[in-house]
Protein backbone atom coordinates (compact mmCIF):
# COMPACT_ATOMS: atom_id res chain seq x y z
CA UNK A 1 0.00 0.00 0.00
CA UNK A 2 1.43 3.14 -1.32
CA UNK A 3 1.02 5.58 1.34
CA UNK A 4 2.77 9.31 1.54
CA UNK A 5 2.30 11.29 4.94
CA UNK A 6 2.22 14.28 2.89
CA UNK A 7 -0.38 13.10 0.09
CA UNK A 8 -4.55 12.41 1.08
CA UNK A 9 -5.46 10.75 -1.82
CA UNK A 10 -8.69 11.75 -3.27
CA UNK A 11 -11.68 9.09 -3.06
CA UNK A 12 -14.23 9.04 -5.50
CA UNK A 13 -16.04 10.77 -3.47
CA UNK A 14 -13.58 13.44 -2.63
CA UNK A 15 -13.04 13.94 -6.51
CA UNK A 16 -16.53 14.10 -7.51
CA UNK A 17 -17.22 16.95 -4.40
CA UNK A 18 -14.25 18.73 -6.22
CA UNK A 19 -16.32 18.71 -9.38
CA UNK A 20 -19.40 19.97 -7.81
CA UNK A 21 -17.04 22.29 -6.63
CA UNK A 22 -15.74 23.39 -9.80
CA UNK A 23 -19.26 23.72 -11.40
CA UNK A 24 -20.49 25.39 -8.42
CA UNK A 25 -17.94 27.88 -8.39
CA UNK A 26 -18.60 28.78 -12.50
CA UNK A 27 -22.57 29.15 -12.29
CA UNK A 28 -22.92 30.66 -8.64
CA UNK A 29 -21.49 33.20 -6.21
CA UNK A 30 -19.30 30.56 -4.43
CA UNK A 31 -18.14 26.42 -4.25
CA UNK A 32 -19.59 23.54 -2.55
CA UNK A 33 -19.34 25.43 1.12
CA UNK A 34 -21.10 24.98 4.20
CA UNK A 35 -21.72 26.71 7.87
CA UNK A 36 -22.52 25.18 11.08
CA UNK A 37 -24.31 27.61 12.71
CA UNK A 38 -24.09 27.60 17.31
CA UNK A 39 -26.72 30.12 18.73
CA UNK A 40 -25.29 31.20 22.37
CA UNK A 41 -26.62 32.65 25.39
CA UNK A 42 -24.01 34.69 26.18
CA UNK A 43 -21.11 37.17 24.95
CA UNK A 44 -18.07 35.42 23.43
CA UNK A 45 -14.71 37.10 24.65
CA UNK A 46 -13.28 37.66 21.05
CA UNK A 47 -9.88 37.94 21.45
CA UNK A 48 -10.38 34.67 23.59
CA UNK A 49 -11.52 33.01 20.69
CA UNK A 50 -9.38 34.01 18.19
CA UNK A 51 -6.55 32.84 20.05
CA UNK A 52 -7.81 29.70 21.06
CA UNK A 53 -9.15 28.89 17.21
CA UNK A 54 -5.54 30.00 15.74
CA UNK A 55 -3.81 27.84 18.27
CA UNK A 56 -6.42 24.47 17.22
CA UNK A 57 -5.94 25.32 13.39
CA UNK A 58 -2.34 25.45 13.13
CA UNK A 59 -1.70 21.91 14.83
CA UNK A 60 -3.73 20.90 11.34
CA UNK A 61 -1.59 21.61 8.53
CA UNK A 62 -4.18 19.41 6.10
CA UNK A 63 -6.31 22.78 6.01
CA UNK A 64 -4.25 24.65 3.71
CA UNK A 65 -4.01 22.29 1.41
CA UNK A 66 -4.12 22.13 -2.18
CA UNK A 67 -5.63 19.43 -5.17
CA UNK A 68 -2.39 18.29 -7.43
CA UNK A 69 -1.91 15.37 -8.85
CA UNK A 70 0.89 12.73 -8.98
CA UNK A 71 2.96 10.88 -11.86
CA UNK A 72 0.41 8.10 -12.20
CA UNK A 73 -2.77 11.77 -12.60
CA UNK A 74 -4.39 10.13 -9.14
CA UNK A 75 -5.77 13.54 -7.10
CA UNK A 76 -4.43 13.71 -4.13
CA UNK A 77 -4.46 16.74 -1.23
CA UNK A 78 -1.16 18.23 -1.13
CA UNK A 79 -0.64 18.82 2.70
CA UNK A 80 2.02 21.44 3.64
CA UNK A 81 4.67 20.94 6.39
CA UNK A 82 3.33 23.32 8.59
CA UNK A 83 0.50 25.49 9.05
CA UNK A 84 1.23 29.40 9.63
CA UNK A 85 -1.95 31.68 8.28
CA UNK A 86 -3.81 33.17 10.88
CA UNK A 87 -7.58 31.88 10.88
CA UNK A 88 -10.36 34.40 9.27
CA UNK A 89 -12.84 35.59 12.24
CA UNK A 90 -15.24 38.49 11.35
CA UNK A 91 -17.03 39.85 13.95
CA UNK A 92 -19.90 41.38 13.54
CA UNK A 93 -21.91 43.92 15.70
CA UNK A 94 -25.76 43.90 16.61
CA UNK A 95 -27.48 47.13 17.56
CA UNK A 96 -30.18 46.84 20.49
CA UNK A 97 -31.90 43.15 21.01
CA UNK A 98 -30.44 40.29 19.90
CA UNK A 99 -32.32 37.36 18.24
CA UNK A 100 -31.62 34.42 15.14
CA UNK A 101 -34.05 36.49 13.13
CA UNK A 102 -32.23 39.89 13.46
CA UNK A 103 -28.85 37.56 12.28
CA UNK A 104 -30.19 35.16 9.84
CA UNK A 105 -29.68 37.43 6.54
CA UNK A 106 -26.05 38.30 7.27
CA UNK A 107 -25.78 34.22 8.23
CA UNK A 108 -26.69 34.07 4.66
CA UNK A 109 -24.66 36.26 3.42
CA UNK A 110 -21.62 34.60 5.23
CA UNK A 111 -22.85 31.31 3.68
CA UNK A 112 -22.00 32.63 0.20
CA UNK A 113 -19.09 34.50 0.77
CA UNK A 114 -16.07 33.23 -1.01
CA UNK A 115 -12.57 32.06 0.78
CA UNK A 116 -10.19 34.71 0.64
CA UNK A 117 -7.92 31.82 -1.59
CA UNK A 118 -7.63 28.38 -2.23
CA UNK A 119 -5.50 27.26 0.66
CA UNK A 120 -8.41 28.47 2.97
CA UNK A 121 -11.00 25.76 3.63
CA UNK A 122 -12.16 27.29 7.25
CA UNK A 123 -13.18 30.48 8.70
CA UNK A 124 -15.29 31.77 11.47
CA UNK A 125 -17.84 34.71 12.24
CA UNK A 126 -18.80 35.67 15.70
CA UNK A 127 -22.26 37.51 15.39
CA UNK A 128 -22.85 39.66 18.84
CA UNK A 129 -24.68 42.35 20.92
CA UNK A 130 -21.65 42.63 23.30
CA UNK A 131 -23.60 41.42 26.45
CA UNK A 132 -26.54 38.43 26.61
CA UNK A 133 -26.43 36.96 23.35
CA UNK A 134 -24.53 35.55 19.89
CA UNK A 135 -24.30 33.49 17.10
CA UNK A 136 -21.36 31.75 15.89
CA UNK A 137 -20.99 29.81 12.46
CA UNK A 138 -18.08 28.01 10.98
CA UNK A 139 -17.91 28.14 7.68
CA UNK A 140 -15.99 25.18 5.80
CA UNK A 141 -15.25 23.61 2.66
CA UNK A 142 -17.18 20.49 1.61
CA UNK A 143 -13.80 19.43 -0.09
CA UNK A 144 -12.42 19.20 3.33
CA UNK A 145 -15.54 17.89 5.61
CA UNK A 146 -18.88 16.10 4.85
CA UNK A 147 -20.97 17.85 7.21
CA UNK A 148 -20.65 14.91 10.68
CA UNK A 149 -16.66 15.66 10.01
CA UNK A 150 -17.09 19.02 10.28
CA UNK A 151 -19.10 19.03 13.77
CA UNK A 152 -16.49 16.29 14.70
CA UNK A 153 -13.82 18.90 14.28
CA UNK A 154 -16.02 21.52 16.23
CA UNK A 155 -16.25 19.28 18.59
CA UNK A 156 -12.42 18.76 19.39
CA UNK A 157 -12.16 22.50 19.30
CA UNK A 158 -14.64 22.66 22.10
CA UNK A 159 -12.89 19.95 24.20
CA UNK A 160 -9.63 22.01 24.02
CA UNK A 161 -7.03 19.66 23.77
CA UNK A 162 -4.24 21.69 23.55
CA UNK A 163 -1.86 19.27 24.89
CA UNK A 164 -3.43 16.52 23.41
CA UNK A 165 -1.52 14.27 20.55
CA UNK A 166 -3.61 13.53 17.87
CA UNK A 167 -1.85 11.73 15.53
CA UNK A 168 -2.88 8.56 16.24
CA UNK A 169 -6.17 9.64 16.76
CA UNK A 170 -6.94 10.72 13.21
CA UNK A 171 -6.22 9.79 9.91
CA UNK A 172 -4.43 11.90 7.52
CA UNK A 173 -3.48 9.95 4.61
CA UNK A 174 -4.72 7.25 2.21
CA UNK A 175 -3.65 4.65 -0.07
CA UNK A 176 -3.75 5.81 -3.92
CA UNK A 177 -6.67 2.68 -4.00
CA UNK A 178 -5.26 1.83 -7.71
CA UNK A 179 -5.75 -2.31 -7.25
CA UNK A 180 -8.89 -4.50 -7.44
CA UNK A 181 -9.63 -3.25 -11.08
CA UNK A 182 -11.93 -6.03 -11.52
CA UNK A 183 -13.87 -4.86 -8.20
CA UNK A 184 -14.45 -1.40 -9.72
CA UNK A 185 -15.90 -2.55 -12.89
CA UNK A 186 -18.36 -4.60 -11.27
CA UNK A 187 -19.51 -1.42 -9.17
CA UNK A 188 -19.50 0.44 -12.23
CA UNK A 189 -22.04 -2.15 -13.95
CA UNK A 190 -24.13 -2.71 -11.06
CA UNK A 191 -23.93 1.61 -10.68
CA UNK A 192 -24.91 1.63 -14.71
CA UNK A 193 -28.08 -0.21 -13.97
CA UNK A 194 -29.32 2.10 -11.55
CA UNK A 195 -28.79 4.75 -13.39
CA UNK A 196 -30.35 3.34 -16.50
CA UNK A 197 -33.23 2.60 -14.24
CA UNK A 198 -33.79 6.65 -12.72
CA UNK A 199 -33.24 7.72 -16.93
CA UNK A 200 -36.39 5.71 -18.11
CA UNK A 201 -38.24 8.77 -16.54
CA UNK A 202 -37.72 12.82 -16.77
CA UNK A 203 -37.09 14.17 -13.43
CA UNK A 204 -39.23 17.19 -12.60
CA UNK A 205 -37.06 19.90 -11.45
CA UNK A 206 -37.51 23.98 -10.72
CA UNK A 207 -36.33 25.45 -14.09
CA UNK A 208 -33.14 27.91 -13.09
CA UNK A 209 -33.31 31.53 -13.18
CA UNK A 210 -31.23 33.29 -15.97
CA UNK A 211 -27.60 34.86 -15.04
CA UNK A 212 -24.49 33.35 -13.43
CA UNK A 213 -22.84 33.93 -10.48
CA UNK A 214 -26.04 33.46 -7.70
CA UNK A 215 -26.09 32.83 -4.25
CA UNK A 216 -28.98 31.10 -2.42
CA UNK A 217 -31.28 31.58 0.16
CA UNK A 218 -32.13 29.49 3.32
CA UNK A 219 -35.37 28.95 5.20
CA UNK A 220 -35.31 27.83 8.56
CA UNK A 221 -37.52 25.46 10.33
CA UNK A 222 -36.33 25.32 14.20
CA UNK A 223 -38.72 23.32 16.10
CA UNK A 224 -38.78 23.25 20.00
CA UNK A 225 -38.15 20.30 21.78
CA UNK A 226 -41.71 19.86 22.33
CA UNK A 227 -42.34 20.12 18.60
CA UNK A 228 -39.44 18.10 18.06
CA UNK A 229 -40.63 14.82 20.62
CA UNK A 230 -44.21 14.46 18.94
CA UNK A 231 -42.69 14.56 14.78
CA UNK A 232 -40.64 11.56 16.03
CA UNK A 233 -42.97 10.03 17.93
CA UNK A 234 -45.26 10.85 15.09
CA UNK A 235 -42.71 9.17 12.57
CA UNK A 236 -41.74 6.28 14.23
CA UNK A 237 -45.82 5.20 14.38
CA UNK A 238 -45.95 6.00 10.88
CA UNK A 239 -43.01 4.82 9.48
CA UNK A 240 -41.40 2.59 12.21
CA UNK A 241 -38.93 2.82 14.79
CA UNK A 242 -35.43 4.87 13.63
CA UNK A 243 -37.71 5.49 10.46
CA UNK A 244 -37.37 9.31 10.73
CA UNK A 245 -35.64 9.86 7.36
CA UNK A 246 -38.75 8.28 5.21
CA UNK A 247 -40.68 9.95 7.03
CA UNK A 248 -38.84 13.62 6.50
CA UNK A 249 -38.61 12.64 2.80
CA UNK A 250 -42.61 11.44 2.66
CA UNK A 251 -43.58 15.01 4.04
CA UNK A 252 -40.62 16.63 1.69
CA UNK A 253 -42.16 14.93 -1.32
CA UNK A 254 -45.99 15.60 -0.36
CA UNK A 255 -45.48 19.11 -0.03
CA UNK A 256 -43.40 19.89 -3.71
CA UNK A 257 -45.60 17.96 -5.45
CA UNK A 258 -48.33 20.11 -4.13
CA UNK A 259 -46.39 22.92 -5.72
CA UNK A 260 -45.47 21.52 -8.88
CA UNK A 261 -49.37 20.83 -9.38
CA UNK A 262 -49.93 24.36 -8.67
CA UNK A 263 -47.71 25.44 -11.23
CA UNK A 264 -46.68 23.98 -15.52
CA UNK A 265 -43.80 21.96 -15.18
CA UNK A 266 -42.57 18.93 -17.24
CA UNK A 267 -41.18 15.67 -15.93
CA UNK A 268 -42.41 12.35 -14.88
CA UNK A 269 -41.12 11.71 -11.56
CA UNK A 270 -39.17 12.98 -8.95
CA UNK A 271 -35.51 11.87 -8.11
CA UNK A 272 -34.06 12.22 -5.03
CA UNK A 273 -30.37 11.87 -3.66
CA UNK A 274 -29.96 11.07 -0.54
CA UNK A 275 -26.66 10.99 1.48
CA UNK A 276 -25.63 8.17 3.49
CA UNK A 277 -21.95 7.55 5.72
CA UNK A 278 -20.17 5.35 5.43
CA UNK A 279 -18.19 5.42 8.42
CA UNK A 280 -18.12 2.39 10.40
CA UNK A 281 -17.93 3.33 13.61
CA UNK A 282 -20.50 5.73 15.52
CA UNK A 283 -17.53 8.08 16.71
CA UNK A 284 -15.89 9.76 13.63
CA UNK A 285 -12.85 11.09 15.13
CA UNK A 286 -10.24 9.02 13.23
CA UNK A 287 -11.98 10.11 9.55
CA UNK A 288 -12.82 13.75 10.76
CA UNK A 289 -10.97 14.81 7.51
CA UNK A 290 -12.65 14.70 3.86
CA UNK A 291 -15.52 12.97 2.62
CA UNK A 292 -16.82 9.38 3.87
CA UNK A 293 -20.08 9.41 2.35
CA UNK A 294 -22.20 7.76 -0.74
CA UNK A 295 -25.75 8.29 -1.81
CA UNK A 296 -29.02 6.93 -2.13
CA UNK A 297 -31.03 7.33 -5.05
CA UNK A 298 -35.24 7.54 -4.97
CA UNK A 299 -37.64 7.72 -7.64
CA UNK A 300 -41.36 8.96 -6.93
CA UNK A 301 -43.64 8.78 -9.82
CA UNK A 302 -46.09 11.36 -9.99
CA UNK A 303 -49.19 9.18 -9.54
CA UNK A 304 -47.53 7.85 -5.64
CA UNK A 305 -46.47 11.62 -4.69
CA UNK A 306 -50.03 12.48 -3.22
CA UNK A 307 -50.62 9.46 -1.03
CA UNK A 308 -48.11 9.70 2.11
CA UNK A 309 -48.57 5.62 2.78
CA UNK A 310 -48.05 4.90 -0.94
CA UNK A 311 -44.50 7.15 -0.18
CA UNK A 312 -43.44 6.03 2.93
CA UNK A 313 -43.86 2.27 1.84
CA UNK A 314 -41.85 3.20 -1.58
CA UNK A 315 -39.13 5.07 0.43
CA UNK A 316 -38.73 2.61 2.85
CA UNK A 317 -38.45 -0.83 0.17
CA UNK A 318 -35.72 1.15 -1.83
CA UNK A 319 -34.01 2.27 0.78
CA UNK A 320 -34.07 -1.35 1.86
CA UNK A 321 -33.12 -2.63 -1.62
CA UNK A 322 -30.09 -0.32 -1.90
CA UNK A 323 -28.95 -1.16 0.95
CA UNK A 324 -29.46 -4.79 0.77
CA UNK A 325 -27.91 -4.44 -2.54
CA UNK A 326 -24.55 -2.98 -1.27
CA UNK A 327 -25.46 0.16 -3.74
CA UNK A 328 -23.60 3.09 -1.32
CA UNK A 329 -20.46 0.75 -1.77
CA UNK A 330 -21.08 -0.09 -5.08
CA UNK A 331 -21.00 4.10 -5.86
CA UNK A 332 -18.05 4.37 -3.83
CA UNK A 333 -15.84 2.13 -5.40
CA UNK A 334 -17.04 3.16 -9.26
CA UNK A 335 -16.52 6.35 -8.67
CA UNK A 336 -12.86 6.01 -7.89
CA UNK A 337 -13.03 5.13 -11.89
CA UNK A 338 -13.65 8.77 -13.10
CA UNK A 339 -10.50 10.36 -10.79
CA UNK A 340 -8.84 10.42 -14.38
CA UNK A 341 -10.92 12.66 -15.85
CA UNK A 342 -10.38 16.17 -15.18
CA UNK A 343 -12.75 18.54 -13.19
CA UNK A 344 -14.64 20.62 -16.45
CA UNK A 345 -14.70 16.70 -18.57
CA UNK A 346 -15.92 15.13 -15.44
CA UNK A 347 -18.73 18.25 -14.85
CA UNK A 348 -19.78 17.79 -18.38
CA UNK A 349 -20.21 14.40 -18.10
CA UNK A 350 -22.48 14.44 -14.92
CA UNK A 351 -25.19 16.36 -17.13
CA UNK A 352 -25.38 14.05 -19.84
CA UNK A 353 -28.43 11.46 -17.74
CA UNK A 354 -31.59 12.74 -17.93
CA UNK A 355 -30.32 15.38 -19.62
CA UNK A 356 -28.95 17.58 -16.83
CA UNK A 357 -32.17 16.68 -14.27
CA UNK A 358 -30.08 14.99 -11.92
CA UNK A 359 -32.44 15.69 -9.03
CA UNK A 360 -35.91 17.21 -8.40
CA UNK A 361 -33.81 18.06 -4.84
CA UNK A 362 -31.66 17.06 -2.56
CA UNK A 363 -32.16 15.65 1.46
CA UNK A 364 -29.58 14.98 4.24
CA UNK A 365 -30.39 13.80 7.67
CA UNK A 366 -27.79 13.97 10.02
CA UNK A 367 -29.35 12.66 13.28
CA UNK A 368 -27.62 12.11 16.29
CA UNK A 369 -24.83 15.40 16.42
CA UNK A 370 -21.40 14.74 16.75
CA UNK A 371 -20.98 17.43 18.48
CA UNK A 372 -21.44 16.01 21.84
CA UNK A 373 -21.87 19.50 24.12
CA UNK A 374 -24.06 21.50 25.20
CA UNK A 375 -22.05 24.45 25.31
CA UNK A 376 -19.38 26.19 23.62
CA UNK A 377 -16.52 27.93 25.46
CA UNK A 378 -18.74 27.72 28.59
CA UNK A 379 -21.55 29.18 26.75
CA UNK A 380 -24.66 27.34 26.44
CA UNK A 381 -25.80 26.73 23.23
CA UNK A 382 -29.59 27.16 22.30
CA UNK A 383 -29.84 25.54 19.06
CA UNK A 384 -27.31 24.15 16.30
CA UNK A 385 -27.97 24.07 13.04
CA UNK A 386 -26.55 23.59 9.14
CA UNK A 387 -26.70 26.20 6.56
CA UNK A 388 -25.19 24.26 3.26
CA UNK A 389 -25.02 25.71 -0.23
CA UNK A 390 -26.85 23.07 -2.76
CA UNK A 391 -25.14 21.88 -6.12
CA UNK A 392 -26.42 23.44 -9.30
CA UNK A 393 -28.45 21.17 -10.24
CA UNK A 394 -30.92 20.99 -8.84
CA UNK A 395 -29.87 23.81 -6.47
CA UNK A 396 -32.59 23.44 -3.97
CA UNK A 397 -32.33 20.71 -0.50
CA UNK A 398 -33.54 20.25 2.61
CA UNK A 399 -31.08 19.28 5.15
CA UNK A 400 -31.97 18.01 8.75
CA UNK A 401 -30.23 17.46 12.15
CA UNK A 402 -31.03 16.92 15.67
CA UNK A 403 -29.08 18.39 18.37
CA UNK A 404 -29.83 18.41 22.51
CA UNK A 405 -33.52 17.61 22.13
CA UNK A 406 -34.11 19.51 19.11
CA UNK A 407 -34.64 18.80 15.61
CA UNK A 408 -33.63 21.28 12.70
CA UNK A 409 -34.78 21.57 8.88
CA UNK A 410 -32.98 23.93 6.74
CA UNK A 411 -34.22 24.44 2.84
CA UNK A 412 -31.21 25.93 1.09
CA UNK A 413 -31.92 27.39 -2.65
CA UNK A 414 -31.25 29.60 -5.43
CA UNK A 415 -31.73 32.68 -5.65
CA UNK A 416 -34.81 33.32 -7.67
CA UNK A 417 -35.52 29.64 -7.81
CA UNK A 418 -38.90 30.13 -6.04
CA UNK A 419 -40.92 32.84 -5.53
CA UNK A 420 -41.40 34.38 -1.47
CA UNK A 421 -44.86 32.75 -1.75
CA UNK A 422 -43.40 29.45 -3.02
CA UNK A 423 -40.64 29.24 0.01
CA UNK A 424 -43.82 30.46 1.92
CA UNK A 425 -45.87 27.75 0.79
CA UNK A 426 -43.14 24.86 0.70
CA UNK A 427 -42.46 25.91 4.70
CA UNK A 428 -45.97 25.61 5.83
CA UNK A 429 -46.66 22.40 4.10
CA UNK A 430 -43.92 20.79 5.37
CA UNK A 431 -44.84 21.83 9.24
CA UNK A 432 -47.84 20.68 8.77
CA UNK A 433 -47.19 17.32 6.96
CA UNK A 434 -44.76 16.91 9.60
CA UNK A 435 -47.56 17.82 12.35
CA UNK A 436 -46.24 20.86 13.39
CA UNK A 437 -47.63 23.96 14.31
CA UNK A 438 -47.55 26.51 11.45
CA UNK A 439 -44.31 28.92 12.32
Amino acid sequence: MLVSNRKRYLSGHDWAINTLDYMMKSLTSSGNMSQIVLVLDGHLDEADLHGRVNRFLKRFPVLEGTVARDFKLTPYWKIPSSANRDVTLKVTRIDGGFSLDAVFSRLQENANSKFRDDKEHIAFHLFTNGTTQSALAMTFDHRLFDARGAEAFLNLLQQNRDNHDLSGDIRFTSSMALTQWKNKFLAGRSVNRRIIALSESTPKAFPFPEGRGRGFTYRLLAFTEQETSEIYARAYHEAGYLMESPFFLAAITRTIHGLFSATSNDGTSYVIPVSTDLRPGKEPLQEIFFNHISFLFFQISLADAADRNVLLTAFKRQMYDQVKSGFPKDLSEASLLTRIAPLPVLAKLLYLPMKGRMATFAFSHLGKSAYLSDEFMGRHISNFFHMPRVPVPPGIGFFSNYYNGRLNLTISYLDGLLTDEEISALETGIRLELGASPS
